[in-house]
């Protein structure tokens, strides 16, 4: 937004001001800054409705089923983002199949909450797996291991919980464990995405004003000498 309203409006008044110098020859980064306000002024109408067609259609696309399953596979194999999903993913679900099974829910009908729950269509469709292997008498570890959604240590804590019969307190446990995990790694993108934008921030709003200054300091070389 930042650098639009400087193409927009700022870059504009300093053009206007270099046409009073005459002739003078502009550096060459200037030439550039003064091109790409003026590409961007000109095609602003184009430029607004390509980004209004791109969020419909991700919107559409999303409300779509095959869609959305795409988008949430994709997400899950996004580099540190995709594995922070999957942690949110199962802190909430371990989280929530330990309250409700701590409340007497039974088992299947709790799975069958959890899954639509999720907010990720993969993960729900892992769980729902997972409740119809259990509907048909087997362990909830081994599908959930075969899902290749959920972390092994998840998968085997899970089942030592099936094999003692403390199934909801393993779950707390690793719903413990997780939210402690998404805390950290929250924690350690804020403290790198800070100095990040900083960096990019200032070295695009700051090439722009050294290239729009840049006449101005030739100018004022040229009468000093």
């Amino acid at each position: 937004v930042v650098v639009s309203v400087l193409l927009v409006f700022v870059i504009p008044i300093f053009e206007s001001m270099f046409k009073e110098f005459g002739n003078a020859e502009l550096p060459a980064p200037t030439k550039i800054v003064i091109q790409i306000s003026q590409g961007f002024k000109s095609n602003i109408i184009f430029i607004i409705i390509g980004v209004a067609a791109i969020i419909y259609a991700a919107r559409r696309l999303y409300q779509h089923k095959k869609g959305r399953v795409w988008v949430d596979t994709m997400s899950l194999k996004l580099p540190v983002f995709g594995d922070l999903l999957r942690k949110v993913a199962v802190a909430r679900f371990s989280r929530t199949l330990a309250t409700m099974l701590t409340s007497g829910v039974p088992i299947l009908e709790a799975l069958e909450i959890v899954g639509k729950s999720a907010g990720n269509k993969v993960i729900e469709a892992a769980i729902m797996g997972v409740r119809s292997s259990i509907s048909e008498g087997k362990t909830m570890a081994e599908p959930l291991e075969e899902s290749g959604v959920f972390p092994s240590m998840v998968c085997q804590m899970i089942g030592v919980g099936e094999a003692t019969g403390a199934m909801d307190a393993m779950l707390n446990k690793i719903a413990d464990f997780y939210d402690e995990e998404v805390d950290s790694a929250v924690e350690a993108l804020t403290s790198l995405m800070e100095p990040v934008m900083m960096v990019f921030l200032g070295t695009i709003i700051g090439g722009l004003v050294v290239a729009m200054y840049l006449p101005v300091f030739k100018l004022a070389g040229t009468v000093g000498g």
